[in-house]
C-alpha cells in the first residue's frame, strides 16, 4: 500500500476532553507527536525510526518526546485508539431509547462509515499502522492494550447507558465484534466503505449474546 501523506492523515484527536488550556496544550502536543510518528512509521518502518528522529520531526526536544511516551511504539498509540474514542462516544450518545445492541451498531455506522467520524484517508493511514502492527512486537503490544482500554471505556459507556455493573461480558463480545471487522478489513484490500458493513454484520451474528438490555 502507498504511504499516506500527513496533509491526508487526517486522524480526528479522539482525545479526553482538557480541562485547562496547559491540558489542551498537552493534548495537541501529543496527537501531533502520534501524527509524525505515525508517518515516519508508514515512511521507513518502525525499525528505521528512532524515537530522537520522531522529535525531531515533531519540533521539540528528545526530552519532550519522553515526557509524553516511554517508546517510540507508545507514540502512535494516539492514532490507534482514536476510532475506538470515537466509537465509545457515538455508544454514550445514541438515543436512549436503543437497547445495547442497537446502540453497538449505531456507533459502529456513526464511527465507520468514511466521512462520518473518520475519513477516507484517514482509515488509508490507519489500516497501513495496523498492518505494521503485524511485523512489529512493539506495535503489537500498544494495539493489544489499546484494544483492552477500549475495552474497558466501552464497559463504562455500557454502565451509564443500562445502569449495570456487570457489562464487561456485553463490552467484550461489542468490542471483539468491531476489532475483527477492523483487522480483517485492515489485512485485505476492500475499500473503507466495506469496514462498516462488516462490523455491523458482526455485531448482528452476536447480537443474542447482547441481550435486550
Amino acid at each position: 500500500m502507498q504511504a499516506v501523506s500527513s496533509e491526508s492523515s487526517d486522524v480526528p484527536a479522539a482525545l479526553p476532553v482538557a480541562s485547562s488550556l496547559t491540558e489542551r496544550r498537552k493534548a495537541a502536543t501529543r496527537m501531533e507527536i502520534a501524527r509524525v510518528a505515525g508517518e515516519l512509521f508508514v515512511r521507513q518502518g518502525p525499525r528505521g525510526t528512532r524515537a530522537e528522529d520522531i522529535a525531531a520531526a515533531a519540533g521539540v526536544a528528545p526530552r519532550t518526546f519522553y515526557r509524553y511516551f516511554a517508546t517510540k511504539e507508545e507514540a502512535v498509540e494516539p492514532l490507534y485508539s482514536a476510532g475506538a474514542r470515537l466509537w465509545a462516544q457515538a455508544v454514550r450518545s445514541a438515543p436512549a431509547e436503543l437497547s445495547v445492541a442497537e446502540a453497538l451498531t449505531h456507533g459502529a455506522r456513526r464511527t465507520l462509515t468514511p466521512g462520518e467520524g473518520v475519513s477516507t484517508s484517514s482509515w488509508a493511514f490507519v489500516r497501513t499502522l495496523i498492518r505494521l502492527a503485524d511485523g512489529d512486537a512493539g506495535l503489537r503490544r500498544v494495539w493489544a492494550e489499546v484494544c483492552r482500554s477500549s475495552e474497558r471505556r466501552l464497559a463504562e459507556v455500557l454502565t451509564e447507558r443500562t445502569g449495570r455493573e456487570d457489562v464487561r461480558f456485553l463490552a467484550a463480545v461489542g468490542s471483539a465484534a468491531v476489532r475483527t471487522a477492523v483487522e480483517a478489513w485492515a489485512a485485505g484490500e476492500e475499500p473503507a466503505e466495506r469496514l462498516v458493513e462488516v462490523a455491523v454484520r458482526n455485531l448482528g451474528a452476536v447480537g443474542g449474546f447482547l441481550g435486550e438490555a
